[in-house]
């Protein structure tokens, strides 16, 4: 059978297109395009719902294609609020009295996700604690600005917030970080510090789930990534709405289907001055390549990374916990640690790509009294 909510998001679609259509007897001044269904396209082998599903969503397309004008800004947000309810509650996303961490970083995506979910908890007494948690990569001229947005919605939409710094956690900012190994894999160190950061911010909010911003472009991208660096054991789950529920907090990604450019609101803007050169970026510009040709593409990389299988065969990771800070981790030393222990020893590149490993490196590096000089700071201190 066709699935209810699809049905009804696709008729509260049409309807309000065509009551807010007709409705207006002069153009709106502040408008946005309406978004495309966001259905991809089936395989030769789908069942039937899909292929209904599908159907549906191009007579959608045609009927708006006829008459492009744009909708109001108000009807936009309308909608598309709508349809975030119904991604939640058709994957039961949260439970009434749950503590929710939303990941903040002050960009639109986050900015979005905080005003959205506030009120949606409100309109649909989803009974949900809110916080608001933030990480100080400690980037002059960057973090420090889109901190001050982060503050904004702190009051503008009453919820607590919490700030968490690389400084405080690990004892290097990224500033001092790029000093030591320059602009080639520094996001490297960024992107393993960051998110084991948020995970100790919300452990200190003892929050029960942590929800992120990330859209279907992202995870698109994410997709692509995993399948040029041949990462089959993040490929297997990168497409889950829900990641993580075998570590210390669940992930959510409630924006999973909905596309970056469908994301508007009052947001920090300024790109990560460390960022350029950054590996994501490139898959970023195919991907915006590709919709540009084909919207449905990014909808289409999402549906097949759902449907990858693993050979039963391939050796995935066990997980397990980090020796020495408690953190989750396939090795004895969670990369974190690795990579801090590098820092701190002066060995900036020492858990990087295919340098070599902690263990032997760590051989022959011995002080004047013939012990083993460590000196490194573990990358924090909280128990998982």
């Amino acid at each position: 059978m066709f699935s209810s909510v699809r049905l009804d998001v696709l008729v509260l679609r049409i309807t309000s297109y065509s009551y807010f259509r007709h409705s207006h007897a002069q153009p709106p001044t502040k408008t946005l395009s309406w978004p495309r269904r966001r259905i991809p396209t089936p395989s030769a082998s789908a069942p039937e719902e899909e292929e209904v599903d599908y159907a549906l969503s191009v007579i959608t397309e045609e009927l708006l294609s006829r008459d492009p004008k744009p909708f109001n800004r108000d009807c936009f947000y309308v909608v598309f609020e709508e349809e975030i309810h119904n991604v939640i509650v058709e994957n039961q996303l949260f439970k009434s009295g749950e503590r929710i961490a939303i990941g903040a970083s002050g960009g639109k995506d986050s900015t979005v996700l905080a005003c959205v979910l506030s009120e949606l908890n409100k309109r649909h007494n989803y009974g949900l604690d809110l916080f608001l948690l933030s990480v100080d990569e400690g980037i002059t001229g960057y973090r420090d600005d889109s901190l001050e947005t982060v503050k904004r919605n702190e009051i503008q939409y009453g919820l607590p917030l919490k700030v968490v710094s690389y400084k405080d956690l690990y004892g290097w900012t990224m500033d001092e970080i790029v000093k030591m190994i320059g602009l080639k894999n520094n996001c490297t160190f960024c992107g393993v510090f960051r998110r084991q950061a948020l995970d100790r911010g919300a452990a200190m909010l003892k929050v029960d789930k942590l929800v992120t911003g990330h859209n279907a472009d992202d995870i698109a991208e994410t997709v692509l990534l995993n399948i040029l660096r041949g990462d089959i054991a993040r490929l297997s789950r990168c497409t889950s709405i829900v990641t993580g529920e075998d570590g210390p907090i669940p992930r959510c990604k409630p924006f999973k289907y909905a596309y970056e450019k469908e994301i508007k609101l009052d947001y920090f803007s300024t790109e990560c001055i460390y960022s350029p050169n950054a590996y994501r970026g490139f898959a970023r510009g195919f991907i915006k390549d590709l919709e540009r040709i084909r919207p449905r593409a990014i909808l289409d990389i999402i549906k097949s990374g759902e449907n990858f299988r693993i050979s039963t065969s391939t050796k995935m990771p066990e997980q397990g916990t980090c020796e020495r800070c408690g953190y989750i981790s396939s090795q004895k030393w969670c990369k974190a640690c690795v990579l801090l222990e590098g820092l701190n020893r002066g060995l900036p590149k020492l858990g990087i790509g295919r340098a070599r490993g902690l263990d032997h490196d760590r051989k022959g590096t011995r002080g004047t009294n013939g012990t083993m000089d460590i000196q490194s700071k573990p990358c924090g201190t909280l128990d998982f």
